[in-house]
């Protein structure tokens, strides 16, 4: 099963001071046909998320199995738990320079709706520096993969 690979997005629920929650933001791993498993995120300090990020970086990334072939087979939805799912853990960090207009590239043409978000939110593009993969079968057994392994995976086609 080659790794989930692309953009995600979504939504918030409730967010309480020193405590950790769970968040939704666009993300994309590289431009489309140049995915590189490293998730970027374009983010602002007004959200609460990034705010608490810029305190305390670690973080996970939890992708559903988007293309595998139980899910596509028996149209599931992604997000159901029989589909495998692939958690991401790592630190969050300011991309830098070098590599910001990848992230531009990689950003925007997954999510083109980046364009028109408001100029005065102080955006900037945050990328996961990972240190620990898990792949979660539907039936809950979990393999770890290296990520060695993973950033040599070749994204399948969807």
């Amino acid at each position: 099963f080659p790794p989930p690979r692309g953009g995600g997005a979504g939504f918030s629920f409730l967010i309480i001071q020193g405590m950790p929650y769970g968040n939704c933001l666009l993300v994309s791993d590289g431009p489309i046909n140049n995915s590189t498993g490293i998730p970027f995120f374009y983010v602002t300090p007004k959200d609460n998320t990034v705010a608490d990020l810029l305190k305390n970086p670690v973080a996970s990334l939890t992708l559903p199995e988007a293309d595998g072939n139980f899910c596509r087979k028996n149209v599931i939805d992604p997000e159901d738990p029989r589909c495998t799912r692939l958690t991401l853990t790592g630190q969050m960090v300011t991309v830098p320079l070098e590599e910001m207009e990848f992230a531009k590239q990689a950003m925007f043409s997954r999510h083109p709706v980046i364009r028109k978000w408001p100029r005065n939110y102080e955006w900037f593009f945050m990328k996961m520096n990972i240190e620990h993969i898990w792949l979660q079968s539907w039936n809950g057994e979990v393999s770890t993969i290296t990520v060695e392994e993973y950033l040599k995976a070749i994204p399948s086609k969807a």
